[in-house]
């Protein structure tokens, strides 16, 4: 692989990165600002736009992660429907996945045991987790079906398509 290829390759990964992050971001402060008016006494001012930052940066990394392995796509299916269908799911037990080891580490380093760390990660209300896993599903959605939108039309059709002078 040439040195012109890896950098093509670094910036448009790059690239990809920053508009998932950018997208997550938006989804997370939506949510964290919905969150605050249902909850008195949430945290006001920066510090929902940080954690809404981080948590951009650090599940837009996990799906970068969870696309580079393939997650979800082994599966074959006939229809873009069902590809679709089936990467966002693979993408969000990947994301899970990547979620808990990185719960496993932090409590590590806070000096946690794993016992504690996993009581804490699922002492949640099975509904929480479940309505969480749900926002995130649909937040998965969209993007996973660009990507495929983009693959069944061929590589630059659908941004010509959206981004292009209408006819």
């Amino acid at each position: 692989m040439s040195e012109a290829s890896v950098k093509e390759r670094v910036r448009e990964e790059l690239r990809i990165y920053a508009l998932l992050s950018a997208y997550l971001y938006v989804c997370f402060a939506s949510l964290l600002a919905f969150e605050a008016t249902l909850v008195e006494g949430s945290p006001g001012g920066l510090l929902p736009h940080g954690i809404a930052a981080i948590k951009a940066l650090v599940i837009g990394k996990f799906l970068l992660i969870g696309r580079a392995v393939g997650a979800g796509e082994r599966i074959r299916t006939r229809t873009v429907a069902g590809r679709i269908g089936i990467r966002t799911v693979g993408l969000l037990l990947a994301l899970l996945l990547l979620t808990l080891i990185e719960e496993m580490v932090v409590g590590k380093i806070h000096g946690h045991a794993v016992g504690t760390t996993l009581a804490e990660a699922f002492g949640h209300p099975r509904f929480a987790i479940l309505a969480k896993s749900a926002v995130m599903t649909l937040i998965l959605l969209p993007l996973v079906a660009l990507d495929e939108l983009n693959r069944a039309l061929g590589e630059g059709v659908l941004r010509k398509a959206l981004l292009g002078r209408p006819t």
